[in-house]
């Protein structure tokens, strides 16, 4: 009778007529949401920049750096 790909067709035509009046509001939040996505996935890329480790040229750290190493042994 109907194949599936028709059947796609005819459900996504009954969407559109049912819900034509919702699909303005729908397409707004879906432009709003990326653009929020988007703001936060960019401020998490600039705060990783700022927290990555900067190597300073002439210091040197000991091998185990540990507060525990300082400590006496008994």
């Amino acid at each position: 009778m109907f194949g599936l790909s028709e059947l796609a067709i005819i459900l996504v035509v009954v969407i559109a007529v049912l819900a034509a009046r919702k699909l303005p509001d729908l397409a707004r939040s879906a432009g709003k949401s990326a653009r929020i996505l988007k703001a936060e996935a960019r401020a998490a890329e600039e705060q990783d920049r700022r927290d990555a480790p900067r190597v300073i040229r002439g210091e040197t750290v000991p091998g185990d750096a540990s507060p525990e190493a300082e400590r006496p042994r008994r």
